[in-house]
């Protein structure tokens, strides 16, 4: 018994001293990251992609802009219509091409926007948005027999992938994939700076935003939503609101900077797939704040072809999706509704 209770302090000594080492490490990692982070610049990387300006801000001791440039022709080699090489052209061209696996996820993804919004989502409006002028900027007025005709090959049900082949019911049909590129761009470059340990970063590419983190202020990222005027040329940048999006993926889609004018009358860029005319609806800037990009931008564009009465419809169905609409009332004045989660992101 002796032996055993002289065995005891030091049995004490030995678990006291071994807690104190760890603990002693614990703290030691523990300020080696807190020197690090502040320590690590901010960077900033910009550049054009998919016919738009992207801008990358990140916390990191390397500069990884060659690294996401690779990453951005990834996704352009696979989706971009304006890369005669890329796999959605070949597709159009009816050419026989395998699907890689970016082309398979948006594929994939637009097919599920497509069925929750009963079709307002669909890839294959290319030949309407084409005719309106939008696409190669003719700038000239479909017929209504026109309209008609290509409205007969349009439809996200006369395309499937089989395996990786794209199967189209008609070989005229085309894909178009503008209003859900630029968000998945984002979230691949997105994907590529977390798997480069990146912590802090905010991903832009043509308004498509994705973020993590803390901005360089070491405050969440504050994203602004800029105030609908009838501003083509895009001189306006006000602001109509401020929201806090950290580690969130933001999109937003308006057709009061996109449209022209023909004869007096007013088009705007949204073309509806089943009508096959721009919208007429009363949303003016639809943003919409979701776990990745790719789905905040189908989303927000499939809500300016819904107007904000299904939009808000189709929001209660999904309350992982957030949206902050501005549209217009019937006296033509500007009045905004967003969901109601959404009330704690908005700074401004």
């Amino acid at each position: 018994m002796a032996s055993t209770q002289a065995q005891d302090p030091q049995r004490r000594k030995r678990r006291t001293a071994w807690q104190l080492a760890v603990l002693a490490a614990l703290v030691a990692g523990v300020m080696l990251i807190v020197r690090h982070q502040p320590s690590a610049p901010y960077r900033h990387n910009s550049g054009m992609v998919f016919g738009t300006v992207y801008n990358i801000t990140y916390q990191s001791d390397s500069d990884l802009h060659a690294g996401i440039k690779a990453e951005l022709q990834r996704v352009d080699a696979s989706l971009s219509p304006f890369n005669p090489n890329s796999i959605i052209s070949a597709v159009n061209r009816g050419e026989p091409v395998e699907a890689d696996e970016l082309f398979t996820r948006v594929f994939r993804l637009a097919e599920d926007v497509a069925r929750e919004t009963g079709g307002a989502f669909d890839i294959t409006v290319a030949p309407l948005v084409n005719a309106w002028g939008f696409g190669f900027k003719q700038g000239t007025e479909p017929t209504p027999r026109a309209i008609d005709s290509l409205r007969s090959f349009v439809g996200f049900d006369k395309v499937r992938l089989s395996g990786r082949r794209v199967v189209k019911a008609d070989p005229r049909l085309m894909l178009d994939c503008s209003a859900i590129a630029k968000g998945f761009g984002s979230d691949v470059v997105a994907a590529y700076l977390r798997s480069r340990g990146v912590e802090n970063f905010m991903v832009e590419i043509g308004g498509e935003i994705v973020t993590k983190g803390v901005s360089e202020r070491r405050v969440p990222w504050r994203i602004g939503v800029t105030k609908p005027t009838d501003d083509s040329l895009s001189t306006n940048q006000e602001v109509q609101t401020v929201l806090n999006v950290t580690d969130k993926a933001m999109a937003t889609s308006g057709n009061y900077r996109n449209f022209y004018y023909k004869d007096g009358k007013k088009y705007a860029h949204t073309i509806d797939p089943h009508t096959g005319y721009p919208v007429q609806h009363n949303i003016l800037s639809s943003t919409v704040l979701a776990d990745d990009c790719a789905t905040a931008d189908a989303y927000a564009t499939a809500f300016m072809v819904l107007g904000l009465e299904r939009a808000q419809t189709i929001l209660a169905e999904h309350p992982e999706l957030m949206a902050y609409f501005i549209y217009s009332d019937d006296k033509g004045n500007n009045q905004v509704w967003f969901s109601p989660s959404l009330r704690d992101k908005i700074r401004k």
